[in-house]
């Protein structure tokens, strides 16, 4: 056996008997090739096996190891647009009287939108007594959900990575890694969907609660006509609206690593076998009816002895088959 450039190329040495190789799949003296062990020369077998690299053997490792990549990523951008955000938003009140009037009201909130804690003082147009006012609403509970997740799909992303390039041996061991990881991924895939739909409802209450509008309607002196109550600047939400859509590719992303992940599991290998299986079992139906039936054998109809067989001149039975020397014979 030789290696040229990659590819493996057999000679037989078997001894060559009267000029002639003992394989038929030999010609004996070739131009070129190689000396057997009784000095002649064979040329080298037609046929070549080819190696392919050892990466494409392991398809599902290259999968493997890069689809947790991309769900860590995405799962780092939901967390960090959501849980890093903190907005502001500004109002005027223009009292009757200038000398009470705050033109310039700042209201500043952050994750995780406990929006009722978040406290403000505004004027009164009364003199000048302020009040002590507060937004409206607790969304905590939603984006916080909606973190939780991104941070624990992150950290399962960047465990189950290491496993797949550093423990990949360990990995397909027994049937108990694949399937735990399979649950997982359908796990995070659910909780992925229903904790990105809860935020989404999460984030439009934030949008309402923190409206300018509708801060407005909060304060005392906005009720009195002779006042001007204005918003003067709005909150900021395109961070937000892009952990929504972040959640949702993480669903998508996670949903579609589901197939991937079955196919390293006993119970798509055991459904294969079945499958396999039922196909070699369905040409033998074939062989087991009457065509295969040695009807037209010695014991079937046409090859029967006898079955076209004449009565001799002497009473001895005559037939087309192994009777007639006989009955010449007789008449002899």
């Amino acid at each position: 056996m030789v290696t040229v450039g990659g590819t493996f190329l057999f000679w037989n040495v078997s001894p060559v008997v009267h000029g002639v190789d003992v394989h038929s799949n030999f010609s004996v003296c070739p131009p070129t090739g190689v000396l057997s062990a009784s000095g002649h020369l064979l040329r080298p077998k037609s046929k070549t096996l080819k190696v392919s690299p050892a990466w494409k053997h392991f398809p599902s490792v290259e999968m493997l190891s890069s689809k947790p990549g991309q769900q860590s990523l995405f799962a780092i951008f939901a967390f960090a647009t959501c849980g890093g955000y903190s907005g502001e938003l500004r109002l005027s009140v223009d009292c009757a009287n200038k000398s009470e009037s705050d033109l310039s009201i700042d209201i500043a909130f952050a994750y995780p939108f406990r929006l009722h804690q978040v406290n403000f003082e505004a004027p009164t147009c009364e003199g000048k007594r302020r009040e002590t006012l507060a937004l409206i609403g607790d969304f905590s509970s939603s984006a916080e959900f909606f973190v939780t997740i991104a941070v624990f799909a992150f950290l399962y992303s960047l465990a189950a990575t290491v496993v797949y390039i550093f423990f990949q041996n360990k990995y397909r061991e027994n049937n108990r890694g694949p399937l735990i990881d399979f649950i997982v991924t359908v796990v995070f895939s659910f909780l992925w969907l229903v904790s990105s739909s809860a935020w989404a409802k999460g984030l439009s209450d934030v949008k309402v609660a923190t409206d300018p509008d509708e801060v407005l309607l909060l304060m005392s002196a906005c009720k009195q006509q002779s006042n001007k109550c204005l918003p003067v600047r709005s909150p900021v939400m395109s961070s937000l609206n892009t952990s929504v859509v972040f959640g949702y590719l993480n669903f998508i992303l996670w949903a579609g690593n589901i197939w991937f992940v079955f196919k390293e599991t006993g119970w798509h290998s055991s459904g294969q076998r079945h499958a396999a299986d039922t196909m070699e079992k369905q040409p033998g139906g074939y062989n087991q009816g009457g065509y295969n039936q040695d009807s037209y054998g010695p014991a079937g109809g046409y090859n029967q002895p006898g079955s076209y067989g004449q009565v001799g001149e002497y009473g001895q039975p005559q037939s087309y088959g192994q009777s007639g020397p006989t009955s010449f014979a007789n008449q002899i």
